[in-house]
């Protein structure tokens, strides 16, 4: 049973909340390599602003842009997180979800109540489906439960024969062998990751080397400024680098508040990476970005922002890392959750998507007006961006502002076709060129 006097707290927070937005810049504005850093408004109520998660009415789906088709590649799923494919099609499916963790404090009840509001306090299922299309119809028509009793579970990659998954706790590794449809040999645990409660950022992302020889995982911060104590922040907003074994584990980057799409960019074989930014200076900061990660590169977290733009709340002020922070390559707006992130290398599309990168924008839940819920394409020359973000799919909130779904992880198919895990919707969606 609800207490009616928390109800009406919350209610009336997220009514202040909408009232305490300060000022907006059109939502464009803030994307691009050079984006407005205006002046911090903070307010004694943050911003909240949620697109109630609703689910798609039946024969809805999103607006794919001109030339561009979407349909379902699967639906029914449960909380549709991230997407892997394998050498020969398969497609996997991390259905997933943070951990519960009781909520300490009455901001962190708010908080909870809002996110799951907005479609984030669906327990997590904890596994991989794996879906297959064997007759090429852009549906599949095979689907089975691949690996289970996982913990919060998101990024994956397979290095030779090896299947390698990340908890929010571990990375994992299970025996692989071409066509199978389930997993049942045991996880051997070959990397720790900081878990503390409350994982805060839960979502661990994971990619391989192109020769094998590394791996990459990201880990974001346990606070939005490291409100919660900077002792729970030990190896966190960061990007680690280890061997497939588990050895040879170190910080690769760090001061990245929530890292998570990762991919290497086709012509100069960069890593780049998309992340979250802080909360609670207004609607127009801090802008989430992508950019190129260099190896022992610092960006700022909690510290400072786009740069050296130094962050007053943080008690323990060190102006010698803020010296040093790098500044990102490409805004993606502001609290836009930008989340997925693959580069474009097939020709299934059209030829305008060549080199560059589709992001996936989970939406904002604290910016009036919102901000992302939908997927975009950023044109790349030269290994850098170069040009504005031009949308694929839009559409996933409602005329009333409820959400339909909202993007999550983006990845190419074997066939070419854009795949979007849509974790409100529980689709997959397949965006295609149109016939």
């Amino acid at each position: 049973m609800r207490h009616p006097i928390l109800s009406s707290l919350v209610l009336g927070v997220l009514a202040l909340g909408a009232c305490s937005s300060g000022p907006a810049l059109p939502t464009e504005a803030t994307y691009g390599p050079n984006p407005p850093i205006v002046e911090p408004h903070k307010s004694l109520i943050p911003t909240v602003n949620i697109a109630p998660a609703k689910g798609w009415p039946a024969g809805r789906a999103p607006l794919a842009a001109e030339g561009l088709a979407v349909a379902p590649f699967a639906t029914g799923l449960t909380h549709p997180r991230w997407l892997y494919v394998l050498p020969n099609g398969d497609v996997l499916v991390a259905e997933s979800n943070g951990p519960a963790f009781p909520p300490k404090g009455i901001k962190a009840w708010i908080q909870a109540k809002v996110m799951k509001a907005a479609g984030a306090g669906v327990p997590s299922p904890d596994r991989i489906i794996l879906l297959r299309d064997a007759d090429g119809d852009g549906t599949a028509e095979v689907r089975t439960v691949f690996l289970e009793g996982l913990y919060s579970p998101f990024g994956m990659t397979l290095v030779g024969d090896q299947l390698y998954v990340a908890n929010t706790d571990a990375v994992l590794r299970f025996p692989y062998t071409a066509g199978v449809t389930k997993i049942t040999a045991p996880g051997q645990k070959v990397l720790g990751l900081n878990a503390m409660a409350p994982d805060y950022h839960w979502t661990r992302n994971l990619i391989a080397a192109p020769d094998g020889s590394k791996l990459y995982v990201t880990v974001g911060s346990n606070s939005n400024v490291g409100d919660n104590g900077l002792e729970k922040e030990v190896g966190r907003a960061a990007i680690h680098q280890f061997n497939p074994d588990g050895s040879g584990a170190r910080i690769f980057a760090s001061g990245l508040r929530n890292p998570n799409g990762l991919a290497w960019e086709p012509t100069t074989g960069e890593l780049w990476v998309t992340v979250n930014e802080r909360d609670e200076l207004g609607n127009d900061l801090v802008p989430d970005y992508m950019t190129h990660v260099e190896d022992g590169g610092f960006y700022g977290w909690p510290y400072s922002y786009w740069g050296q733009h130094v962050d007053t709340r943080v008690k323990a002020q060190r102006p010698d890392l803020v010296a040093r922070a790098i500044e990102p390559d490409y805004a993606l707006g502001t609290h836009t959750a930008s989340l997925g992130l693959a580069f474009y290398t097939a020709d299934l599309l059209p030829a305008r998507y060549r080199g560059g990168a589709f992001v996936g924008q989970h939406g904002s839940w604290n910016r009036d007006p919102p901000s992302g819920y939908k997927v975009i394409y950023v044109p790349f020359a030269g290994g850098r961006p170069s040009g504005p973000p031009q949308d694929v799919l839009t559409g996933f909130r409602s005329p009333d502002g409820d959400a339909w779904g909202r993007p999550v992880g983006v990845v190419v198919d074997a066939r070419g076709a854009l795949l979007v895990a849509d974790d409100v919707g529980d689709v997959i969606w397949r965006v295609t060129a149109a016939s």
